[in-house]
């Protein structure tokens, strides 16, 4: 595949504050003996960032690798100037916040104690919670929906609702970068929408957001940047008005598309051809 980069055209982003700068380079990761990403380097300085590509693209693997929860095998992670790998957990949770698909809990907990660990970077081991941690999580779950929740049980919770409750556990954590892998996943359309749409809100507020989207129409709709993997590999970065053609979707997904123009936004409207069968 041939690799298409368009890093001088980052535009169209609604976000009035550049966030911190996340610089990712040359990152390699290798899981039992394979490896799943090899060599992919990126920038993201606020606004939201789509990591796109199919299923085996190594999407996952590269939030994990840069998030530290798995070792890189060789590149580095900067954000805002320092190495992020090179820090000690604690000090990486303070600013960074990931939001994984499908995680559970062995513990019985509220909703409201599961958004509550969001709190755990900033405060002594044996600190209770302050006025003012009960706040930030009060307002995290306002922001998700997921107010009226606060006392059930987590595990009692459908995987929409469970997908919300980690995304309000990481706002909790009040990061300067937000990881997400499947951020949408499980959840209605209205749900994405708003979804996405806080993301769009908290890039404005300096947060540097870098999310694995499936979703094309939705990654278009709402990145400011995209990356696109295959076979763990950049095949093309840049604004997703030029990336993201038919050409592109063919070769990386092999499906036949047309691209046309959001009425409004502007942005690309994917529309996916489909073969008339006997």
């Amino acid at each position: 595949m041939t690799s298409r980069t368009d890093a001088a055209n980052r535009g169209s982003s609604n976000a009035s504050v550049e966030g911190a700068r996340l610089e990712v380079r040359d990152a390699t990761v290798v899981l039992g003996g394979q490896r799943v990403v090899e060599g992919v380097s990126f920038t993201a300085a606020g606004g939201v960032t789509a990591l796109i590509g199919p299923n085996g693209a190594g999407k996952s693997s590269l939030l994990r690798g840069i998030a530290g929860i798995v070792p890189l095998a060789s590149g580095s992670v900067r954000f805002d100037g320092a190495d992020l790998l090179g820090q000690g957990r604690r000090a990486r949770a303070r600013a960074v916040a990931v939001v994984e698909q499908e995680l559970s809990s062995e513990v019985a907990l509220s909703v409201r104690a599961a958004v509550e660990l969001g709190r755990t970077p900033h405060r002594s081991l044996l600190a209770t919670a302050t006025a003012a941690d009960d706040e930030i999580v009060a307002s995290a779950l306002r922001t998700v929906g997921m107010e009226g929740f606060a006392e059930r049980p987590f595990d009692s919770l459908s995987g929409g609702e469970r997908q919300r409750v980690h995304l309000a556990r990481a706002l909790a954590q009040q990061p300067r970068l937000l990881l997400l892998d499947e951020p949408t996943n499980h959840l209605d359309i209205r749900a994405q929408l708003a979804t996405l749409g806080l993301l769009r809100r908290l890039s404005a507020e300096g947060v540097t957001a870098v999310a694995a989207l499936h979703d094309l129409t939705l990654a278009a709709g709402y990145a400011d940047h995209v990356v696109v993997l295959a076979g763990g590999r950049t095949v093309a970065e840049g604004d997703p008005r030029s990336v993201l053609t038919a050409d592109l979707i063919h070769e990386v997904y092999g499906v036949s598309a047309t691209v046309l123009q959001h009425p409004r936004s502007g942005r690309p409207l994917i529309a996916f051809d489909t073969e008339e069968t006997a």
